[in-house]
């Protein structure tokens, strides 16, 4: 009744208001079961800090295993640091949830990437763990492939988002954190990234942020919100338009682009109509930034370090959809490394699910006692 006559009740932001009160106030002390204090002698890794990795770490926890987190960047929080602006998701959230974590037991080494000062097979082995879960994600960033790609001002969403989210390049000269942006940006893409890059980018002094994508509003995979705050923010949107070519001068930088015109077809293999181009339609934009938001892949450093271990054909790690367990015993996978880019919520899911097969699969094997 109540969304047919009115708006929805927003279940979500009901409880983002009970989650903000609670902050700083100790509701959540009474809560949490089992910490590590006097519980098993389990242990278990985490290699990721993101939700997925947080998430599991957490469960794990409450029930007495002894957990460590590992971090490749500098601070924990993974995506949700890097990825995902503070007007957003402010840090200092994120940071109430790793502080809470640490307060049950769990140790969290930054500065440290599995794959290259450990491998899975040392934290089984040589390191006592008895069980691994892997949730670094899928940082690895696409690009057209079109000419031009090399010029300087070209990035990928995930690097111009790190650089002002994460390493504070927002803040200079407080924060020697270069940024190397313009004052005329293209965002190509129109995804959720493409939208917290645009808006980003307005915040960064942009005079001009255009959105450029090859499809129409209606096939754009941004949630409707964030399409409608980008366009109140003022970012301008060329729906059915793809680049070609990206323009540069004799130092190297961006200086335009060339952009061609689309329309649609047929729909394509995802069900959406399949973009084409318009003939004798190219035209030239002004632009001294281009930011890719094209989505992501699979990063392929756990995989190229662990041998055996069972990935699909785009590099996503496979695992049992019961348990989160890989084909090798002990080890466990969840979130973007698993289903590819996807949602904070389904992440956490997956850390969930996979923290129970852990201790199931823990109890079973006696494993990781010190």
């Amino acid at each position: 009744m109540v969304g047919a006559k009115f708006k929805p009740v927003a279940v979500g932001r009901l409880e983002r208001f009970v989650a903000d009160c609670a902050m700083g106030r100790g509701w959540d002390e009474a809560a949490g079961g089992a910490s590590n204090n006097g519980g098993t002698k389990w242990k278990a890794a985490i290699v990721g800090s993101g939700p997925s990795g947080l998430a599991c770490a957490g469960e794990l926890a409450r029930n007495g295993v002894q957990v460590t987190v590992f971090e490749a960047l500098h601070v924990a929080g993974g995506v949700l640091k890097y990825g995902i602006p503070e007007f957003r998701l402010p840090d200092l959230i994120i940071d109430a949830e790793i502080e809470n974590l640490k307060k049950a037991g769990v140790e969290i080494r930054v500065d440290t990437i599995i794959g290259k000062l450990f491998t899975i097979p040392q934290l089984l082995s040589d390191m006592g763990y008895g069980a691994v879960f892997v949730g670094t994600g899928a940082g690895s960033p696409k690009f057209m492939g079109i000419p031009g790609e090399a010029f300087n001002g070209v990035f990928s969403a995930n690097e111009f988002l790190t650089r002002v989210n994460l390493m504070r390049g927002y803040q200079q000269p407080l924060y020697d954190t270069p940024v190397g942006m313009g004052k005329r940006v293209a965002v190509i893409g129109a995804g959720n990234t493409a939208m917290d890059a645009a808006r980003v980018a307005l915040r960064m002094g942009a005079e001009k942020v255009s959105i450029v994508y090859r499809r129409t509003r209606r096939e754009s995979p941004a949630r409707a919100e964030e399409l409608e705050h980008a366009i109140e923010e003022g970012v301008e949107f060329l729906w059915l338009n793809n680049p070609v070519e990206i323009l540069g001068d004799e130092s190297g930088w961006v200086t335009g682009m060339r952009v061609q015109k689309m329309e649609l077809g047929e729909p394509d293999a995802s069900g959406r109509r399949r973009p084409e181009p318009v003939a004798g339609s190219e035209f030239p934009m002004d632009v001294d930034t281009v930011i890719y938001a094209l989505g992501t892949t699979a990063n392929p450093i756990i995989a190229q370090t662990t041998p055996g271990l069972g990935t699909n054909k785009w590099g996503y790690i496979e695992v049992d959809e019961n348990s989160g367990m890989t084909n090798i015993p002990g080890v466990f996978a969840g979130g973007d490394i698993v289903t590819g880019a996807a949602t904070v919520i389904l992440a956490m899911g997956a850390g969930k699910r996979a923290a129970k097969g852990m201790m199931e699969y823990l109890a079973n094997q006696g494993a990781g006692t010190c």
